[in-house]
């Protein structure tokens, strides 16, 4: 059976048992209201039917684009580590750019990645649509769908006939973690870590999934607020007073640097380099936007192979800054054009701030680009994404419809580890746009 020929059977399977079908959703959509998924009231993960399955072809496929694009990121970074003149393509600050220079420790550039792209499941071709090396999350939303896969009546039906394997994202983020961290030069046998964030803005139930399994691992960790750990004689302490081995970030670089002086124990210890921190400053030259420019940039061109840069050439979508459009009197296309279009903030998360042209009027959306105007947006392709039937029991009526579809691929240590599936209605896929996040299996 091949990874079509059990999506088109479970879909087959839905129409025909619809009542035992929408029982099986809602027991799932319920299972999910009073789990790690749930951040609160209403705001937990919503789902579909159908999981996201995928044969090995396709998986070799996505473990091959991102060993390229992982090469590619080495490269950049270690072009703006060496050379000045580098630097100067990307617009960070000066207290950025030392901390971005600092030494790490270790030879990874970027220990966790997540590369989304837009995958054409018939031709295999596909577009980046981001790269998230500052804060990669929803590892524990894979784990918690895939666990309740057995709740699904079409998955029971044809589990055991496909025999479907899956990805586990957490253990395996633990032992890359690890991997990176005793390979940095001040290592020690046994760790104390540090998962750090800004508290009030972060997933914390992912965290806490996080700290347990470290310490089921055998490794001592502890959730911390970043903005409340100590830095005295040499040693940086948590909030309970526990020095600390190693951090793992999930504070993105904007938040810390909009609230530099808040978090000045831990610049501080990163810059004596009293911690081991994982990941380090540096991932930042992959995660803002600017590196959509810079990847096509003859500088960057000059230190790629002729097979890298035909690779970019074919799945960056086009990029320019927003003001940049304005000055040469380039709106009046996007305002036209809008369904070709896209904006993002250059320096954001959790597409905060994205809007896409085709899910507004030619009127809404030249009052959002007007309004987006000097406050540092990007313009870039809009790529249509791959749509897929699916269904969802989560609101009535209850019927088929097709969702677009973004693919992240997992990157650990600069391995493929696995996929983020994700699914949506509308021009924009994330959660504050209708996202619905479904398992994810592959066929051997």
């Amino acid at each position: 059976m091949t990874a079509g020929e059990l999506t088109e059977k479970l879909e087959a399977y839905i129409q025909t048992h619809m009542e035992e079908s929408e029982k099986s959703g809602l027991r799932m959509e319920e299972y999910i209201k009073h789990s790690d998924l749930n951040a609160g009231g209403n705001n937990y993960t919503r789902t579909l039917q159908i999981p996201k399955i995928y044969d090995r072809k396709t998986i070799d496929h996505f473990s091959e684009i991102v060993t390229t694009t992982y090469g590619i990121f080495e490269k950049v970074i270690q072009e703006y580590m060496v050379n000045p003149d580098y630097r100067k393509l990307f617009p960070f600050s000066k207290e950025l750019e030392a901390l971005i220079l600092l030494p790490s420790g270790y030879a990874e550039a970027v220990p966790v990645c997540r590369i989304d792209i837009f995958y054409n499941e018939e031709n295999g071709d596909f577009k980046f649509c981001e790269f998230n090396t500052d804060g990669t999350s929803a590892m524990n939303e894979n784990k918690v769908l895939d666990d309740i896969l057995y709740m699904n009546n079409g998955w029971r039906h044809f589990e055991k006939e496909a025999g479907a394997e899956r990805f586990e994202l957490v253990d395996s983020w633990i032992d890359a973690f690890m991997e990176t961290y005793r390979s940095s030069k001040n290592a020690v046998e046994k760790p104390y870590v540090a998962i750090v964030d800004f508290l009030d803005k972060a997933y914390l139930r992912e965290f806490y999934v996080f700290e347990r399994h470290f310490r089921e691992k055998g490794i001592e960790a502890e959730v911390c607020d970043i903005r409340q750990m100590v830095y005295k004689n040499g040693k940086l302490r948590t909030p309970t007073g526990h020095p600390v081995d190693v951090i793992y970030r999930r504070a993105v670089t904007s938040d810390i640097m909009n609230d530099y002086d808040a978090v000045s124990d831990f610049i501080q210890a990163v810059k004596d380099g009293s911690v081991c921190l994982i990941g380090a400053f540096r991932t930042q030259i992959i995660h803002h936007k600017a590196i959509c420019r810079v990847l096509v940039h003859p500088m960057t061109q000059a230190v790629l192979t002729a097979e890298e840069n035909a690779f970019i050439e074919a799945h960056l979508p086009k990029t320019e800054e927003l003001d940049g459009v304005a000055e040469r009197n380039g709106l009046e296309q996007i305002y036209e054009d809008k369904d070709d279009w896209i904006i993002k903030p250059v320096d954001s998360y959790a597409a905060k701030g994205v809007y896409a042209g085709v899910d507004y009027s030619h009127k809404e959306w030249k009052r959002i680009v007007e309004s987006c105007r000097h406050q540092k947006y990007i313009v870039q392709e809009y790529c249509r994404p791959y749509r897929t039937k699916n269904i969802s029991f989560g609101q009535k009526p209850y019927q088929f419809q097709l969702y677009s579809n973004l693919t992240g691929l997992y990157t650990y240590n600069g391995r493929f580890q696995g996929i983020y599936s994700r699914l949506s209605d509308g021009g924009i896929i994330s959660t504050q746009y209708n996202e619905k996040t479904v398992a994810t299996r592959y066929l051997e």
